[in-house]
């Protein structure tokens, strides 16, 4: 018993000096809330055994003020789980509006493509999922078999992914868009898909086909919205809507670089671009 109270002290004190903030970052929140819930359940077995066990127990515990300090610790597992909760309500609304925006804006650059039919457009994916790909969405997916290794596709990934920046590189634009809109279904959720995205997008607007560039850049966001690409590909986006007539979404896609960047490079050419297009 006295073990498990020394236990159920050293982690509450540990919540209580470390911020959730810096917890490791592996660990998600619905991990904590489950860990809050299983100390909240032994402080209540441990309560209940120093209740039943007496003088002996109480003093084996620290004394009169055992129950005092459970209580402190109860009112502090409490705290916890609401700030656990009030975070991951955050964090779901967060991702909601992220998710609403980005499927507002593929809704309204199908509107601009020719033959674009919104009705069959796919469900979008939810910002920043990258564990499968997005519904009704055609994907070939690679599997090791026949003597391949994980390590032979990773190098095919590459290898694919090389052959089709060797077009980019070379002016070969429509090869280019096509092999890594080929890239993009075959290693979906890859770590070179968002890549393929941006440069798609980059092939795209050097072929004049702006509104697909404008999705392919889209798509490179919305993939890894915190990637090394996410705010070239966001002020990109942004550009071509101003290309297309979009000013509205484009001012406020561009004026998104600088909130969620503010130290990128791509910050200041966003308010560049703002003043260009004639953003309020």
């Amino acid at each position: 018993m006295v073990r498990l109270f020394a236990l159920i002290i050293g982690v509450v004190a540990s919540c209580l000096a470390t911020p959730l903030a810096a917890q490791d970052r592996a660990q998600t929140l619905a991990d904590i809330r489950a860990e809050l819930s299983v100390l909240a359940s032994d402080i209540q077995a441990l309560r209940s055994e120093l209740v039943s066990g007496g003088g002996a127990a109480m003093q084996a515990a620290g004394g009169a003020t055992a129950l005092d300090r459970m209580n402190t610790m109860e009112a502090e597992l409490v705290r916890l789980t609401a700030r656990t909760e009030e975070l991951q309500n955050n964090l779901r609304r967060v991702i909601a509006d992220g998710t609403n925006r980005i499927g507002d804006l593929e809704f309204r650059l199908c509107e601009l493509e020719d033959g674009c039919d919104v009705a069959n457009l796919p469900i979008t994916k939810t910002l920043g999922d990258v564990t499968g790909p997005v519904a009704n969405e055609p994907v070939v997916v690679i599997q090791p078999g026949n003597g391949t290794t994980t390590a032979e596709l990773a190098v095919n990934e590459q290898a694919d992914f090389d052959r089709a920046k060797g077009a980019l590189d070379s002016g070969d634009f429509r090869g280019a868009a096509d092999q890594f809109a080929a890239f993009s279904q075959t290693y979906t959720g890859g770590p070179l898909t968002a890549e393929a995205h941006y440069l798609r997008g980059d092939a795209l607007v050097q072929l004049g086909e702006t509104s697909n560039a404008a999705r392919a850049y889209l798509e490179a966001f919305s993939g890894t919205p915190n990637g090394p690409r996410a705010p070239a590909a966001l002020l990109k986006l942004g550009s071509a809507l101003g290309v297309l007539g979009q000013q509205q979404e484009a001012c406020v896609t561009l004026a998104e670089v600088g909130v969620r960047f503010p130290t990128a490079a791509e910050a200041i050419e966003a308010n560049s671009a703002m003043r260009a297009i004639g953003c309020p």
